[in-house]
């Protein structure tokens, strides 16, 4: 088994209309075991910008730490939030850094930039990142999440449309995953609210 299904994730990030939409499971395992049913992968920079870390969860903790650190240093020299492109970089040098003993995560960052225009980016262990127009995925069940959105996924959404199309695509993907699953977590982000649910999904 490869580190990075040690605890099982499944994150994706989907761009609406001037919007976007972040979601992950809610299952942390060990392997098969599953330890909690309630695990928060996704989490917040500043109310624009959210970072959703796949992979090994205390590599993810610590990775989370270490950002919000960076960014809080920001915000005191610079006075101003950091924009989802400056923050993709910030993230993509660090986790560069570490290339020799690396952190174990694959991160998904999802914000709104100038204008409210989303951003959404990926990338893997070592920083290369990549961008997307329209949804990004990560984790275990990455590969029915591709399916599904591939599927699912059309242009100029608006939120409420947005959210639907983002928790269809989760849970029918986290139910061909036995890594993953649990339940789901979703942000929707336009810029001028944030809306958090949790989706209740097969408890097996």
């Amino acid at each position: 088994m490869s580190i990075f299904e040690y605890n099982g994730s499944a994150v994706v990030a989907m761009v609406g209309k001037n919007c976007f939409a972040i979601a992950s499971d809610r299952r942390l395992g060990v392997q098969l075991q599953t330890i909690a049913t309630d695990f928060q992968r996704i989490s917040k920079i500043h109310d624009k910008l959210f970072i959703a870390l796949s992979g090994l969860a205390t590599d993810a903790q610590t990775l989370y730490q270490r950002l919000v650190f960076r960014h809080k240093l920001y915000q005191l020299r610079e006075e101003r939030d950091m924009k989802p492109e400056t923050f993709a970089s910030l993230v993509s040098a660090l986790l560069y850094e570490k290339r020799f003993g690396p952190y174990f995560c694959q991160p998904v960052i999802a914000g709104l930039g100038d204008e409210d225009k989303p951003f959404i980016c990926t990338m893997d262990c070592l920083g290369a990142k990549e961008l997307a127009k329209d949804f990004v995925v990560s984790g275990t069940a990455s590969e029915s999440l591709y399916g599904a959105c591939e599927a699912m996924f059309k242009p100029d959404m608006e939120p409420e449309e947005l959210f639907e199309t983002i928790s269809q695509a989760l849970l029918s993907s986290v139910d061909r995953d036995c890594l993953s699953g649990w339940g789901g977590h979703v942000y929707v982000v336009t810029p001028t609210e944030v809306k958090e649910r949790i989706l209740k999904g097969r408890m097996d």
